[in-house]
């Protein structure tokens, strides 16, 4: 089961109409709040903002499609009254419309004389400071279309495209390009930058129940993690399995774990996987956090491979060692966030600090800070800070290795 994320960034209330999914029945998103609709695989709709009862722009998805990926795309052919993008959880290169689309439409709007204007007034509908409220259907509209074009062109979907032996516009066309696999869907609306800022909240989601747990064995053989909670305190790891992995790439899971296994402190346990696990084990379920990166079996030896990366925060120490007698290991053990700088350091859900991302996501850019305290704390050669080389990676022949948290 998937979800449909709903982030509504303005400050009054806004309907969208829902096809597809939630019994075709509208909703309604309270001011900076969140709504979250079940998708099924292989089903397909839309949500389509509503403005005065008028239909505007709207997210057209298909979940778990050709090849197993999702399709989706942000279009205005039926109208635009605000601002909205779309994409998968986790994955901002996924992302599909113009965050700045009414501010983008009323540039041009302005710019344009008097004949092209009163070509378009009966589609185009302004409020009471001579702005563009909001314009009627694109499609069957040559003007509109042509007039929209001028400042969204590839960047939403803004004619019908291909259909019915008709080769439609090659930027229309393209905006149907698959995503990666089958995720969350992120949608953010606003009459502002509907660029998404903060993060895919859970609080509608029911994910603790759905992931399995274990509870770990004292029986440290097989394929898998001897895992370590070496804090003073009760703590639940989570295993997240890549999405899709390439050659020196992967497509990381940021919303659905394979499983968790809670430890009390001080303590180890067993924690079995498949073989073709590949992917990290993180404390908590939210980010930022401290990743032990890790894959079962290499296709290039079959042995277990895997890194300590600081990349998407840091919650804490952690090492990672081989358990088949060669005695390699890296990562760290010292506490470095109580001596951080403030300027890197950030929130997670639950209020607690960590050492914010270095390499940015769809919550927060880059945080400066967070690398140069890093490298001189931490250093390269120890755990991945902003990708690239040189952290030595560990192997362990028996495909097993001991991941400590501290």
């Amino acid at each position: 089961m998937h979800y449909i994320n709903i982030h509504n960034k303005s400050g009054h209330d806004q309907e969208f109409e829902v096809h597809g999914w939630n019994d075709n029945k509208n909703i309604v998103v309270k001011p900076n709040a969140n709504a979250a609709l079940h998708a099924e695989d292989r089903s397909s709709g839309a949500i389509i903002a509503l403005h005065d009862g008028h239909e505007g722009e709207q997210a057209e998805i298909t979940k778990d499609g050709y090849m197993g990926n999702d399709f989706i795309d942000l279009s205005n052919i039926v109208g635009a009254g605000g601002n909205m993008t779309v994409q998968q959880v986790g994955e901002p290169s996924t992302r599909k419309g113009d965050p700045l689309f009414m501010q983008h439409l009323n540039e041009t709007w302005h710019k344009a004389d008097v004949k092209e204007k009163e070509g378009l007034k009966s589609c185009v509908h302004l409020d009471k400071h001579g702005d563009v409220a909001r314009i009627d259907a694109i499609k069957g509209n040559p003007e509109l279309e042509k007039f929209v074009r001028k400042f969204a062109d590839g960047k939403t979907y803004i004619g019908v495209g291909a259909w019915g032996g008709s080769p439609g516009n090659k930027s229309d066309n393209n905006q149907s390009s698959a995503a990666h696999g089958d995720k969350d869907i992120l949608i953010t609306y606003n009459d502002g930058d509907a660029t998404p800022d903060d993060p895919p909240h859970l609080a509608h989601r029911p994910v603790e129940k759905l992931v399995p747990q274990s509870h770990g064995s004292e029986n440290h053989t097989g394929a898998g993690i001897v895992l370590g909670n070496k804090s003073a305190k009760e703590q639940e790891y989570f295993f997240f399995d890549n999405y899709w992995n390439g050659k020196g790439t992967a497509g990381a899971n940021f919303d659905h774990p394979l499983k968790s296994t809670k430890l009390g402190a001080h303590s180890t346990a067993f924690v079995s996987l498949p073989e073709s696990f590949k992917g990290r084990v993180q404390r908590g379920l939210h980010l930022p956090a401290t990743w032990a990166e890790f894959q079962i079996s290499a296709s290039n030896d079959g042995a277990a491979h895997g890194d300590i990366s600081l990349e998407q925060g840091c919650d804490g120490a952690a090492t990672i060692s081989s358990t088949d007698g060669s005695k390699r290991s890296n990562g760290f053990t010292n506490d470095i966030l109580k001596d951080a700088p403030a300027a890197a350091k950030a929130k997670k859900p639950d209020g607690s600090e960590a050492l914010a991302t270095t390499m940015g996501n769809w919550m927060s850019k880059a945080n400066q800070a967070a690398i140069e305290y890093e490298r001189r704390v931490v250093g390269q050669e120890k755990a991945y800070i902003t990708g690239g080389t040189g952290v030595p990676d560990v192997a362990s022949r028996n495909k097993r290795l001991a991941v400590d948290f501290y």
